[in-house]
């Protein structure tokens, strides 16, 4: 039979209503629909959003709400969507970033077509508005290309990610941190034999703000570095040569000062939106 998918979406309190319904919108205007909607709102949030949170489960009856009574991280939150999700396989999908229409399509063609417990995408990054495209953040494609790349950074463009449910909880599915849990997910479950593959084409527009920017750099990410580099060596992705030369690279890089820090995310992970297509 085909195989069947929940997207999964956290929400929380910094989301703005206009990015939670434009990706909402993205969701449900898909070619090929999900059998269920999941969004998880991870603590209590502004009325003006929970308003938007409601008209949306009345508009739509695939999507469910789970609502946890405190703010837990996306660590957790997801975790607990991974848990309620029902179907064969899980789409994560941010509560500001928009899915092109053929996403899923597209995506589970190529889960069908090659027997995968993994698939993402390139995806395009932008700031503010979807039409400010800032450039194309690529990913290795093939299985092998993706093994290669795991043990220095994320192979898979979380945001595109769609996975198998039973594997992911068979390796004990989203661990209680509050960055780079997916990194951490994918990781354990290519150790244990997932199949993975990554389409080349853009199908996810990330909203790649300043806040997303800022996220990833000061002395506070070597701590959340430290635990996914321990975390990589406990799976058996990396060996103790590896994570101290990750902790150097990758901790340099969390330390570039805050106004440096775009142009150094942009030189080393995107594409300029003038080559892309090129």
């Amino acid at each position: 039979m085909p195989p069947t998918v929940t997207v999964l979406m956290t929400t929380y309190h910094g989301t703005s209503v206009a990015d939670f319904e434009r990706s909402v919108d993205s969701v449900v205007g898909q070619t090929r629909p999900p059998e269920e909607f999941l969004v998880v709102v991870d603590g209590p949030v502004p009325d003006a959003l929970d308003a938007a949170i409601g008209r949306a489960q009345e508009a739509h009856p695939a999507l469910r709400v789970e609502r946890l009574p405190r703010n837990v991280g996306s660590g957790l939150a997801s975790a607990r969507g991974l848990e309620l999700a029902t179907q064969d396989f899980v789409a994560r999908h941010d509560s500001d970033d928009v899915s092109l229409p053929t996403r899923l399509e597209r995506q589970l063609e190529r889960v069908e077509a090659h027997g995968l417990d993994l698939v993402g995408s390139s995806m395009l990054e932008f700031r503010g508005d979807p039409e400010h495209v800032l450039g194309l953040r690529a990913v290795p494609t093939s299985h092998a290309a993706i093994v290669r790349r795991l043990p220095m950074n994320n192979p898979v463009n979380n945001p595109t990610s769609v996975f198998r449910r039973e594997l992911a909880l068979g390796v004990g599915g989203y661990a209680d941190l509050r960055y780079m849990q997916d990194y951490d997910l994918f990781a354990r479950m290519l150790a244990a034999g997932a199949r993975a593959e990554n389409l080349d084409e853009p199908l996810v527009l990330f909203n790649a703000g300043d806040e997303m920017i800022s996220r990833r750099g000061g002395w506070r990410m070597l701590r959340h570095e430290w635990a996914i580099q321990r975390r990589l060596r406990e799976a058996g992705v990396i060996g103790t040569p590896r994570l101290a030369l990750n902790l150097v690279l990758r901790g340099a890089f969390r330390l570039v000062p805050g106004r440096l820090l775009g142009p150094v995310y942009a030189l080393l992970f995107r594409r300029r939106a003038s080559e892309v297509g090129a």
